[in-house]
């Protein structure tokens, strides 16, 4: 990396300012260093930075401050140019999506499973994208920085890059077990150990199909950790065929992860077979991902929907779900709007198109 590459941390922790400043110096890069939003607005206007790593709390032991989120705005409207991530001790998953999705932060960490090569990755990846235009004047004040690839990655994609997948685990041998055997079938795998940290990486690349453990470890919810169902919704909504391993889900949990989200399968930790595995990694070129819209009906219009893909009459609709036929009626008229269309037949064939079922 060239010596002109400037990164600013942002980190009331001296500790943690060390670690930081010292790894990424390795990387090559000169480091600022600010312990409060104040000394990172003055370093943002005394120069331009091509990352920056955010503390989201800045105040000590007040774990409610987010002093961090006024650095990323200022960082937005000071050097646009710069990707910003935060590393935080403090993440849930809801708070990830706040700062990746509507902050428009890179990525966000978790100093609590913080790795150092598995964070070398995610610094490369966002200097992956496009420098801003040199402005030798002072701060870029104009563009924004996009994921454009290095020349070296662009060639790459020229010549027909591996699929890639996404492994969700917490536990490093399962991870292990899973790279392995998706390097095998060809794949690219990402690896990370939290949903926080997939929400990153979901949001700045492109996946094929995730692996994702439902019972992944937290210190802040250890028992009832819902953080593997949370991640689902991301995956989904992403189109991305997902295959889900569990230790201990319930079968009901398992049974409303396949109707809301659409698994493309389910394995077992204690039956795994590594055979099975990569029959199912197989089959993905099968995968027709769902029609969005069929997902924004409520169970009962799903209901409704399944009877006029049968050809059912209304009145058979209302006798087989104890309802009246203007009930029906009803749920006919929203579920036209939801599909965008005017007739029974038309919803029909969106339906079957988009690979509807009673379970989806």
């Amino acid at each position: 990396m060239s010596s002109e590459i400037r990164a600013l941390v942002v980190e009331d922790d001296p500790s943690w300012q060390q670690i930081l400043a010292e790894i990424l110096t390795d990387l090559g890069l000169i480091v600022d260093l600010a312990a409060s939003a104040v000394q990172a607005r003055q370093l943002l206007q005394a120069c331009p930075h091509r990352l920056a790593v955010l503390d989201l709390s800045l105040g000590g032991r007040d774990h409610h401050n987010q002093d961090g989120l006024q650095v990323l705005a200022d960082i937005q409207r000071l050097d646009p140019g710069c990707v910003a991530l935060f590393l935080t001790g403090y993440a849930t998953v809801e708070l990830a999506v706040s700062v990746i999705q509507e902050q428009g932060a890179f990525t966000l960490l978790q100093k609590e499973s913080f790795k150092i090569s598995a964070f070398r990755e995610i610094v490369s990846q966002a200097l992956a994208l496009k420098p801003p235009a040199p402005d030798s004047a002072g701060p870029v004040t104009g563009g924004e920085a996009s994921q454009q690839p290095t020349p070296e990655r662009a060639a790459s994609l020229a010549t027909s890059p591996p699929r890639a997948a996404l492994v969700v685990e917490d536990d490093a041998g399962w991870r292990s077990l899973f790279a392995e055997l998706l390097a095998d079938a060809g794949f690219q795998v990402d690896l990370c150990s939290s949903a926080v940290e997939a929400l990153g990486l979901l949001k700045n690349g492109s996946y094929q199909t995730a692996v994702v453990d439902l019972s992944l470890a937290s210190s802040l919810d250890p028992q009832s950790n819902l953080d593997g169902y949370r991640l689902l919704q991301a995956t989904f909504r992403a189109g991305i065929p997902t295959i889900v391993v569990s230790g201990y889900a319930s079968p009901d949990r398992i049974e409303q992860a396949y109707r809301e989200y659409n698994l493309f399968a389910c394995l077992e930790k204690q039956s795994f077979e590594r055979a099975a595995f990569l029959t199912t990694i197989a089959r993905l070129d099968t995968y027709q991902p769902p029609n969005p819209l069929l997902a924004t009906l409520t169970p009962r219009e799903k209901e409704v929907l399944d009877g006029m893909v049968r050809g059912l009459t209304n009145k058979e609709i209302a006798n087989e779900l104890f309802v009246s036929q203007n009930t029906v009626k009803k749920h006919l008229k929203s579920i036209f709007e939801k599909l965008e269309v005017s007739n029974r037949a038309a919803a029909s064939a969106r339906a079957i198109s988009g690979g509807f079922s009673l379970e989806s």
